[in-house]
């Protein structure tokens, strides 16, 4: 049976922080779905992570040598690129022992099968097929935000080709009808829908509460909601079973997250299990309207005008958090105190002046204690990743 596996490999991972550190870059979600969703939507195959021997290695990690079936082939895929109806079509071209290179001459997908491994740790590769058109891949976490309205579009069109909207209510008022899809379930009242600059993608139960204002390219994942009143600009993604209220614009929160309060998100990324207090707002653009300058792990790097916050998973801020331009905020925060924030927060931080450490036992037991208000509990996998971060990386 042919398969995916995504592999790392050459992707720098480290450059996507604080995302990274607990999860696979293939399982960031950009646009409406991840990149993991999007591949296997696309090639209808199953997907794998190659082992990297590091303690992301979980129950779908496998060795290349190991998961190749004789009768099948593998389609070792980097992590952070994403699909395109042109790459996957050229990608179905390739034989055993081919590989895609995009026009830098980098390789970018690989097809083997079982007479082209040589060990556990190489491949025999023969023919190299040049891709010319354009490649989407993330480099660094803003990247995003910033490719978020073109993976919108994408996904819309993946994800609608062929179906059936649900209807929506009279009582909506709706522009640009035929760039906005429902899932079954969808509870939508008294809303104004504006698509004319980008489709708007409702998840399955989602509930759109009384007086929303919506503008495309907008997706909001399965289960979530948003509060009566909530202003939402393009390109947003509100991801599954998410809380969303107050004004958000150009920001993805991944899921199960919630910023359910007055208070502006833009130009940010919100990682999983993830709180902003009430009143929380994130600054976007400098006062000198210069390039903004934001931490990474090899250095300051430039992300362009605006860029708000980067807030990893299980982090929460305080009631009126004032949060600067270009903000990291590391896994497993508790982010409060006067005045606007540091640029960078380290994981597991508790506060923003002195920035003491979050004791283990107390990680534990405010994590149980959101996941619990979403019918979720921690798992033994999390707590094994949450542990050796805490031990590393704080």
């Amino acid at each position: 049976m042919d398969k995916i596996i995504f592999t790392e490999e050459f992707c720098q991972p480290e450059n996507l922080f604080p995302f990274t550190l607990t999860r696979q870059i293939q399982d960031i979600r950009i646009g409406i779905l991840t990149i993991r969703e999007k591949w296997e939507r696309m090639l209808k195959l199953i997907s794998y992570d190659k082992k990297e021997d590091d303690y992301k290695d979980l129950g779908r990690s496998v060795n290349i040598d190991e998961a190749i079936d004789p009768k099948g082939s593998c389609y070792i895929i980097h992590g952070n690129l994403l699909p395109t109806r042109a790459l996957v079509k050229a990608i179905k071209g390739l034989k055993n022992g081919e590989f895609i290179s995009s026009g830098s001459g980098t390789g970018i997908v690989y097809k083997t099968g079982s007479a082209e491994i040589i060990d556990r740790f190489r491949i025999k590769v023969g023919k190299s097929v040049l891709f010319n058109e354009p490649v989407t891949s993330i480099q660094y976490p803003w990247d995003i935000f910033q490719q978020n309205a073109w993976a919108i579009e994408e996904d819309f069109s993946l994800l609608v080709k062929g179906r059936v909207t649900q209807k929506p209510s009279r009582t909506n008022k709706l522009k640009g009808s035929a760039k906005i899809f429902l899932e079954k379930g969808v509870k939508m009242e008294h809303c104004i829908i504006n698509a004319t600059e980008g489709p708007v993608y409702i998840g399955k139960n989602a509930n759109i509460m009384e007086g929303c204002l919506i503008r495309g390219p907008v997706a909001i994942g399965e289960g979530a909601i948003l509060k009566m009143g909530t202003r939402v600009y393009g390109a947003t993604t509100i991801g599954p079973f998410s809380v969303a209220g107050g004004e958000i614009k150009n920001s993805v929160l991944f899921g199960y997250s919630n910023k359910a309060h007055d208070g502006y998100l833009g130009d940010s990324v919100i990682g999983e299990w993830c709180n902003m207090g009430a009143g929380s707002s994130n600054s976007n653009i400098k006062n000198n309207a210069s390039e903004v300058r934001v931490w990474t792990t090899s250095g300051e790097k430039n992300a362009g005008m605006k860029c708000g916050v980067m807030m990893g998973d299980y982090s929460r801020t305080a009631i009126n958090t004032s949060i600067n331009t270009g903000t990291i905020i590391g896994v497993c925060c508790n982010v409060f105190g006067n005045g606007l924030t540091p640029k960078y927060i380290p994981n597991f931080s508790w506060g923003s002046e002195g920035l003491r450490s979050y004791e283990w036992e107390k990680v534990l037991e405010d994590i149980e204690g959101w996941k619990k208000m979403k019918g979720r509990s921690l798992s033994e996998e999390e707590k094994g990743i949450l542990q050796y971060i805490y031990r590393k990386y704080e």
